[in-house]
């Protein structure tokens, strides 16, 4: 049901707490906070005008145990309520299979930032964004590549509805209606940024009320000059935007919507980094901090986007690729420090100080106070002793007149082989059709070259040394697309053809190697060099757990596990040189710390780090 806009005082349902409730709050005792109301331009709570000071922080970024460390820095700074999205692809890995348990427990993330004093605006999807593989889409909607994702579809559609009912049990009890800290859902997510279809943007509205979502404050976001694509009737609208933007966006805002609160849905106070840049994201602090300086002035609501970036551990980085012929497949790396308040290992920044003695300023509550520091520590060196190649522990391969997609054979993520025999010595050039996203080629398990699609690369000039010699094409993906019209075309591996001089090559072996667990992984030999793709393992010793930055400079392009978690990809481009590696993950004494590596290794060095590892740009 849309919901009115009018000037008349609407219920909906909602929960923000008054500034000096939330300062005297004990942080251990859950809020029972009383709804607020949408009185003409404002919000109210209690008949008192409300502004919302909100942060993101993706739960599925942040290990668990630190969630009420992270929180309570939000309140610190003088938020009343976080952000968060909820991930797609992490809660129905299959079809119909769910997982909201440990780190995936959104339930319990939720009720901490209650205990902790804080309400919450909740962004279910299915579609996210937020440079996350896929936007968050589970991979096996790709499997087959006539079903659209982001569209009425009916496939998708009832796919979606599915995932949306079942996350509705774990949070539509609670929204503040219900005791509670959830204030706010949002309707899809920019979408007014991809499509015009405002029957399918109103399809998940339903779906969303369906799985009982529908007692809180429903609104849209998107850039202000992409709403009339997706604004709903009586859906409250918000607008996102970059620094130097709020003046003009919320004026904007104010004309197309007038008579409506005024909120900026994100603000984007950093940016994110891609493998290649020549350095960090580093962003203007200072204009940042006058620009919400401005926003609290005027009574207009905020969410930092983001508060609290983290690490999108394992393989769940997205990538960005649009539809203008300068831009290009460009995939993010595992750091999402997103030069925030806080940095990725939680710590506050200059950024943290300035936002804090400006809402403090305006709001004239004095914050609670910061929770006690999380000690992070180098750590000496050690070495990667043991190794085992990649040829030598393959499993049972699949055989297939042609090259499928990993989606195909019931894969999500990591890498996959492609291996066949070829007839004809001597060059020729090799043709990897839609390709994603990036392609190790050998022959006879000698390395001919890489193709790689952030290079817009898909061939490679081969010299085929006999007849008969064995092709082997490993590929990784490197991050599916996560915003833009190339978000159908999820699919990951090789889904079309193989051309050898123009002529289709058939009669494949493919290999998944999903890289779910170092546990399969055997033939480990100590002291043995070894060429091309391989594990290596090393054992890291600790005395006292603590978070550290893993050095991976020695590195060329591939991932870490340690102790079973995978903290994410590795590559030598940069501009990320170091992985975090949260110290609740590690245990006194021995740790085992297992890589994969395309190139060639031999007895690789790494070490602990106190501060993260970034590429130095070159002088010009």
């Amino acid at each position: 049901m849309s919901r009115s806009m009018k000037a008349i005082p609407l219920v909906l349902s909602l929960s923000l707490a008054l500034p000096a409730l939330l300062a005297a709050e004990s942080p251990a005792q859950p809020s029972h906070l009383a709804p607020i109301t949408v009185v003409g331009d404002h919000f109210e709570r209690e008949g008192r005008p409300y502004q919302i000071l909100s942060g993101a922080i993706h739960y599925a970024r942040v290990p668990r145990e630190y969630w009420r460390d992270r929180l309570q820095k939000a309140r610190a700074m003088g938020l009343n309520t976080i952000e968060t999205y909820v991930f797609w692809n992490l809660h129905e890995p299959e079809p119909g299979h769910f997982d909201f348990s440990g780190q995936l427990d959104v339930a319990a993330f939720v009720r901490i930032a209650q205990e902790e004093g804080l309400n919450v605006i909740l962004r279910p999807g299915p579609y996210a964004c937020a440079e996350w593989d896929g936007g968050g889409y589970p991979a096996w909607l790709f499997a087959d590549p006539s079903l659209k994702v982001r569209s009425r579809d009916p496939r998708f559609m009832a796919a979606s509805e599915r995932y949306l009912m079942r996350l509705g049990k774990e949070l539509s009890g609670l929204q503040t209606a219900h005791g509670g800290p959830i204030i706010a859902v949002q309707i899809e997510n920019e979408y007014g940024s991809y499509g015009k279809d405002k029957s399918y943007e109103e399809a998940i509205h339903q779906i969303l009320i369906r799985a009982g979502l529908g007692d809180s404050l429903f609104y849209t976001a998107d850039g202000v000059d992409m709403m009339p694509n997706s604004i709903l009737p009586g859906i409250l609208a918000v607008a996102n935007f970059a620094p130097g933007e709020a003046k003009s966006e919320f004026a904007k805002l104010a004309k197309l919507r007038p008579g409506q609160p005024l909120m900026s849905g994100e603000y984007w106070d950093g940016w994110f980094d891609a493998w290649g840049d020549r350095q960090h994201a580093q962003t203007d602090t200072d204009k940042q901090v006058a620009e919400i300086d401005w926003m609290l002035q005027q009574g207009y609501s905020f969410n930092l986007y983001m508060f609290h970036g983290g690490t999108s551990f394992g393989f769940m980085n997205g990538a960005n690729l649009q539809t203008n012929p300068d831009d290009h497949y460009s995939p993010q790396t595992t750091s999402y420090d997103y030069d925030a308040a806080l940095d990725e290992a939680g710590r506050p920044t200059r950024k943290f100080f300035l936002l804090r003695d400006a809402i403090t300023r305006h709001t004239g509550i004095t914050p609670p106070p910061m929770p006690l520091p999380m000690p992070i520590s180098a750590m000496p060196d050690f070495h990667l002793t043991e190794t085992a190649s990649l040829w030598k522990t393959l499993p049972k391969a699949v055989e297939s007149e042609n090259p499928r997609s990993m989606e195909s054979l019931g894969q999500s993520y990591g890498y996959i082989l492609y291996r066949t025999r070829l007839s004809t010595p001597g060059m020729a050039t090799l043709y990897l059709e839609r390709m994603h996203d990036y392609a190790a080629v050998y022959l006879n398990q000698k390395l001919a070259g890489y193709v790689d699609r952030r290079l817009r690369q898909d061939s490679l000039q081969i010299q085929v040394p006999e007849a008969g010699a064995t092709l082997d094409i490993l590929v990784e993906n490197t991050g599916r697309v996560n915003y833009g019209p190339h978000l159908v075309e999820g699919s990951a591996g090789i889904p079309e053809r193989v051309l050898l001089d123009g002529r289709p090559l058939t009669g494949w072996q493919i290999v998944s190697l999903p890289m779910s667990s170092p546990q399969s992984i055997s033939g480990w030999e100590k002291g043995t060099a070894v060429s091309g793709p391989a594990f290596h393992r090393g054992t890291l010793q600790v005395d006292n757990p603590v978070d550290t930055y893993l050095d991976t400079s020695a590195l060329g392009k591939g991932f870490v596990w340690v102790n079973g978690h995978n903290l994410g990809r590795v590559w030598s481009i940069g501009p990320q040189k170091s992985l975090y590696l949260p110290g609740a993950w590690l245990h006194r004494g021995s740790n085992e710390v297992v890589v994969f590596d395309l190139t060639d290794q031999h007895d690789p060095v790494l070490r602990g780090l106190s501060e993260p590892l970034w590429s130095q740009p070159s002088a010009h």
